[in-house]
């Protein structure tokens, strides 16, 4: 098991047990789509050991609306703006 998961630092990260399911979820979606990783990893680094690594890098998060943001910089950024821009 990835050690991350049993980290409760994750899980307050994400804002709790069910969005961090659900950003999991979501992003692992856009990475079977073809989607591009965020940080380096291996070759032999399994798709959901991107996405915790990405997380834990503040490369992803959920908005207020649940829904997926991509944050390639890892720099904070105000929800309020357009993040689609």
């Amino acid at each position: 098991m990835i050690e991350e998961l049993k980290e409760e630092e994750l899980i307050k990260k994400v804002g709790g047990r069910f969005r961090l399911s659900s950003l999991i979820q979501k992003r692992l979606v856009a990475l079977n789509r073809g989607g591009t990783s965020f940080v380096d990893a291996p070759k032999n680094k399994n798709k959901l050991e991107i996405v915790i690594q990405e997380i834990m890098e503040d490369k992803i998060f959920l908005n207020m609306d649940d829904e997926l943001v991509e944050n390639p910089s890892g720099l904070p950024q105000d929800e309020s703006q357009d993040v689609a821009e």
